[in-house]
């Protein structure tokens, strides 16, 4: 799984603090309750409970195992725009010439067409990646507290897509996407027509505006798979009802695990009458240990529902798109100065 930020115990322990606090009052209040007023009453049967805990492992097992397949994907499909945005920069260095042209031009031209085909394939990746991080209903995981502390902000949360673009875009192709609501398939539309044009001056031969245009497919069907993670939320009867078990679990556990502490208890006072008498308060540590396993497995799996949403587990794509970008640039010889530089890890963390 390509998890970017490597939990230590500690920063585990500081992601979950507060639920965990939580659970060391309720366990406490439940004991103290138990213990003081002898309300023995308070209990029901450990083999019901047993079962509710087991029917939860499953669930939360399953919505661990679909979101982790969500974030493979995600991955998977920007590893692809990794692959295919190499490509399309060889192939235009290699493809935009004057062989088959009828009117030869100045390789300062040709380097001219190249570099703004490239451009807008940059600009194309800054505009995903902005969509992928605009926030959805669904999405909420990136405003808990603890995940907010850290000030890990995706990049997109920081910048304007308009300033983003100027670099890249003419003002022609500016004004073009600007009333558009899919931008990045506008940018697609755009290179298919510079494509079109080249071919039609002969700066490109038709096998290699074939070539280019099934890049550009490619890209297409990345994008539209990229989307469909993004627009298509993990169930919500799965995640909701998930959740609600989850807790309907951890608050019953008290009545069934008390109990069977005090029957210990009573089995040691026989040997160790004050040991026994107070061996009820021991089930607070152990409580506390099964509320924070199974509290933290469902969060887990909550936090790796939408892969896109900027949080520190979540796919890296602006570090990916941003590694696109120094590729392309660095191989159509630009000098390093002009290049911009990664964006920083914080906190261990890539976006």
């Amino acid at each position: 799984m390509h998890i970017k930020k490597t939990y230590s115990a500690f920063e585990m322990i500081m992601w979950t603090r507060f639920e965990t606090f939580f659970f060391l009052v309720l366990i406490s209040i439940f004991v103290s309750i138990y213990y003081f007023f002898g309300l023995e009453w308070l209990r029901i049967p450990w083999t019901p409970l047993a079962l509710i805990g087991t029917a939860v492992a499953f669930v939360i097992g399953f919505q661990n195992n679909a979101a982790y397949g969500r974030i493979w994907e995600a991955r998977k499909i920007w590893g692809g725009i990794v692959n295919t945005s190499r490509t399309l920069g060889m192939y235009l260095q290699d493809m935009v010439t004057n062989e088959y042209s009828q009117s030869p031009v100045d390789d300062k031209d040709l380097k001219f067409e190249i570099k703004n085909i490239t451009y807008r394939h940059i600009a194309w990746m800054t505009v995903l990646r902005h969509s992928m991080r605009m926030p959805k209903p669904w999405e909420t995981t990136y405003n808990h507290k603890t995940n907010k502390e850290w000030d890990t902000k995706p990049p997109e949360r920081e910048s304007n897509l308009q300033d983003d673009l100027k670099p890249y875009l003419s003002k022609e192709d500016l004004d073009y996407i600007a009333d558009k609501n899919n931008k990045q398939t506008a940018l697609i539309y755009l290179q298919s027509h510079h494509l079109r044009e080249l071919k039609e001056k002969g700066i490109l031969w038709e096998f290699s505006f074939l070539e280019l245009e099934g890049l550009l497919q490619e890209l297409l069907s990345l994008q539209g798979k990229s989307e469909r993670i993004k627009n298509f939320p993990y169930p919500r009867q799965f995640a909701t009802l998930n959740y609600y078990f989850m807790w309907i679990f951890v608050l019953m556990l008290p009545l069934a695990l008390i109990p069977q502490f005090a029957e210990i208890g009573s089995e040691i006072a026989s040997d160790h009458e004050w040991l026994g008498s107070v061996f009820v308060w021991f089930c607070i540590p152990f409580y506390v240990l099964v509320a924070w396993i199974f509290h933290t497995m469902e969060r887990i799996g909550r936090t790796g529902e939408n892969p896109f949403e900027g949080t520190p587990n979540d796919v890296p794509i602006s570090t990916i798109a941003r590694g696109i970008e120094i590729d392309l640039r660095q191989n159509m010889g630009e000098s390093l100065e002009n290049i911009p530089e990664q964006f920083p890890v914080k906190y261990h963390t890539q976006f």
